[in-house]
């Protein structure tokens, strides 16, 4: 038994040496992370995404039809057009109890992850962040997204496991 399970394991990882494409995702799990700093002399919310790239490439390529490659992109311009058009459909957030304009800033990979870049202008102050999250709910029905949000030097984390999307998160005197 274990020896037939270990060829499932592998072959795809070979397949893949051999002909020189990416192995298929391996990771037992499904996650994105979400942070989110308020810099108070700025008043702007500081928002990172970081997504296992091979995931992140699989659901950008089932999306929008087209060829994926966030390591060594061929076109920098249009995988930055691509990411910014997937987090911002799937990503939003309401500051004091109102939408914000998240300014998109780009993308770089690192290492297995993708992180993409957002900025948010013109909040001087945060008691309240509302967080939705339906990052790769699209593909996986077992996506977990983290999120970790820091106000004033206080950070406070939550885990936010598909079918949910929302998180909400106060920061009043107190808490």
């Amino acid at each position: 038994m274990a020896s037939s399970v270990y060829k499932w394991l592998v072959f795809p990882l070979l397949a893949g040496v051999l002909t020189g494409a990416r192995p298929l995702s391996v990771h037992p799990f499904h996650v994105s992370i979400i942070e989110i700093n308020h810099n108070a002399a700025d008043k702007t919310l500081e928002i990172s995404c970081k997504i296992f790239t091979d995931d992140f490439e699989r659901i950008l390529a089932k999306n929008y039809q087209a060829k994926v490659d966030l390591i060594n992109p061929p076109d920098k311009s249009k995988m930055d057009s691509l990411v910014k058009k997937y987090v911002l459909g799937h990503l939003s957030v309401k500051a004091n109890g109102k939408a914000v304009k998240m300014n998109y800033l780009g993308f770089e990979n690192e290492s297995e992850a993708a992180y993409s870049y957002i900025e948010v202008e013109n909040v001087p102050a945060v008691s309240k962040l509302e967080i939705t999250n339906t990052i790769l709910y699209d593909m996986f029905d077992d996506q977990v997204g983290i999120l970790h949000i820091t106000v004033g030097g206080n950070r406070k984390s939550k885990q936010v496991n598909y079918p949910d999307k929302e998180a909400v998160f106060n920061f009043t005197t107190g808490n």
